[in-house]
């Protein structure tokens, strides 16, 4: 069963200077920023209430987060839902007609299994769901 929204999705162009202003400005604690080498990303989980904001860094020159950046500037990209379920979520949504971006799970940056619905429920605006 979806549980409520475990985080928003933000691609920064500097991890580093992204926690660093967000954490001074609103008083929050410092989280550590993981590097996962394999993906070429840094992140930072900053919680907040209920849930958290999730910062991503692309580091490569070429990788589809980076070139967005590169175009954009920082941006909120997703929201997660929290799945306690993965499985049978999906499949309730796929029954209510949501297309899925994968047919199976994949293991996320933050070692969760998660999966992407395709952009076209929310007018382009991508929701993850993600085990907690």
């Amino acid at each position: 069963m979806i549980k409520g929204i475990g985080h928003i999705g933000i691609f920064v162009s500097d991890i580093a200077a992204a926690v660093e202003s967000l954490c001074k400005t609103f008083d929050l604690e410092t989280p550590a920023i993981q590097d996962v080498p394999e993906r070429s990303m840094k992140i930072a989980v900053i919680p907040w209430g209920a849930a958290a904001l999730e910062l991503v860094e692309d580091y490569s020159d070429d990788g589809a987060v980076a070139r967005m950046v590169k175009e954009r500037g920082s941006f909120i990209h997703h929201f997660c839902l929290l799945s306690d379920n993965i499985e049978i979520d999906i499949t309730n949504l796929q029954s209510n007609g949501a297309q899925m971006a994968q047919p199976e799970p994949v293991l996320g940056l933050r070692g969760k299994r998660t999966a992407f619905i395709q952009s076209g429920v929310l007018d382009n605006v991508p929701i993850e769901l993600s085990e907690p």
